[in-house]
């Protein structure tokens, strides 16, 4: 089935506004998916280069038709963001001036049923942002050990019934296979209590979140990949990430954090050993929410939070 690439990007403007955009500059989009960042990027370049990666082949066939007209400036590049580093050497670029990272799942994904990402439309168990890679919410759901789903639920979900939905879903594939999205859906809700299935979230939807995040890696390798893109800056260079959830913005905010820090001696050393100092400032220490109007016209920016650093001068 064919579906149009859609994705509303988020925080447009206060992306692009926090890359302080120089037009000879090289740049980095993360995470391409629609290509709305990048579009509002390259439109910004003169002589300068864009770097598009993504994971998703759908996300680069369709944002290169969008992009199209600025192709003589823009580089892209099938890979997870996580291989960075290995990216630009392999493009032989040594520093870059600026990075986004949107860390959400594109509306695309979201929306095309089939992909398995959601819990509102029947689908095969699958949720892989690359296609090709082997780890599925079906392996995750049908192999993972009890203890492990509960683990993963109750981190990743930040779900307090992580305990019950583990052992329904060890009790229900002991008979059989779990298969697709439905039948992941009413064994939750089989062990959600009444008074949570009445109000608030679908009570699946943190259990989606944390299979998704499983099988895309996707906390682990900020961290990593946020701290080989700061020594790849060039002075005054700026990363700009957009969170969507807790454990994402918890991970950008720490990293950043110790990015940020210089001298770690203890107080009462006379003079510093450690050598330590900052590779970046933070730009701003609270993050940056979406303004009413995007909250109006874009409802899955309502959890959006844009963090943004610069690179120290090197010594």
């Amino acid at each position: 089935m064919e579906h149009t690439f859609y994705h509303i990007s988020v925080l447009l403007n206060e992306c692009i506004e926090a890359l302080d955009i120089k037009p000879n500059g090289v740049y980095v989009d993360c995470t391409l998916g629609g290509g709305g960042h990048s579009l509002e990027i390259v439109k910004r370049l003169e002589n300068g280069k864009l770097i598009c990666i993504d994971q998703d082949a759908a996300a680069i066939a369709a944002a290169s038709e969008r992009l199209a007209p600025y192709q003589d400036k823009i580089i892209f590049v099938k890979n997870n963001f996580s291989a960075f580093s290995d990216i630009l050497d392999e493009l032989g670029i040594a520093r870059v001036d600026g990075a986004l990272l949107d860390l959400g799942v594109s509306s695309y994904q979201l929306d095309t049923p089939e992909r398995g990402f959601s819990y509102n439309a029947e689908a095969p168990l699958d949720m892989r942002m690359n296609e090709s890679a082997s780890l599925s919410a079906y392996d995750v759901v049908n192999t993972y050990g009890e203890s492990e789903l509960r683990r993963i639920i109750s981190v990743y979900g930040e779900d307090s019934n992580a305990s019950r939905i583990a052992g329904a879903i060890a009790k229900a594939r002991a008979i059989k296979p779990v298969e697709t999205t439905t039948e992941l859906v009413d064994i939750i809700k089989s062990v959600t209590p009444k008074k949570l299935l009445a109000v608030g979230h679908h009570p699946a939807k943190k259990t989606f979140q944390a299979i998704r995040i499983e099988v895309n890696s996707e906390i682990s390798i900020i961290e990593p990949t946020l701290k080989s893109i700061a020594y790849r800056l060039n002075p005054g260079g700026r990363i700009a990430v957009i969170t969507f959830h807790s454990l994402e913005d918890r991970a950008a905010k720490h990293t950043f954090n110790a990015l940020a820090t210089g001298c770690t001696c203890p107080p009462s050393y006379p003079v510093c050993v450690c050598g330590k100092k900052p590779v970046v400032r933070l730009i701003n220490k609270k993050p940056i929410l979406p303004g009413e109007e995007e909250l109006q016209y874009n409802h899955r920016s309502h959890s959006a939070k844009l963090r943004i650093v610069e690179k120290c001068d090197d010594d």
